[in-house]
């Protein structure tokens, strides 16, 4: 018979822990964006610049740590300006495509 595994003894996922390259982070983002989901926006945007370092981070984009922080909650609903800038210190853009009929 099998051992059985507990969900308590898995250890819990960090999503950060693979987003080491640019690659990684902008296939990680093009995921999220086709969600259409603003809040996982912020979630995954918070998840990247604590991956690459919070205060490095908010540093290149002008934006208080703290302030940081709390707009790149799961939550949180950040202006368009926020997430521009948050784009430029992480070194990716954000790129329309035609959507394709279904």
């Amino acid at each position: 018979m099998s051992e059985k595994i507990r969900i308590a003894d898995l250890p819990e996922f960090d999503i950060t822990e693979h987003l080491e390259d640019d690659q990684a982070i902008a296939e990680y983002l093009t995921i999220v964006l086709e969600e259409n989901d603003p809040a996982l926006l912020a979630a995954a945007m918070g998840d990247i610049a604590r991956a690459r370092g919070m205060t490095e981070i908010a540093k290149a984009s002008g934006i208080a740590r703290e302030a940081l922080y709390k707009a790149l909650r799961p939550e949180s609903q950040p202006r368009f300006d926020t997430i521009n800038r948050v784009c430029h210190a992480l070194g990716v853009k954000l790129v329309a495509q035609r959507i394709e009929a279904a």
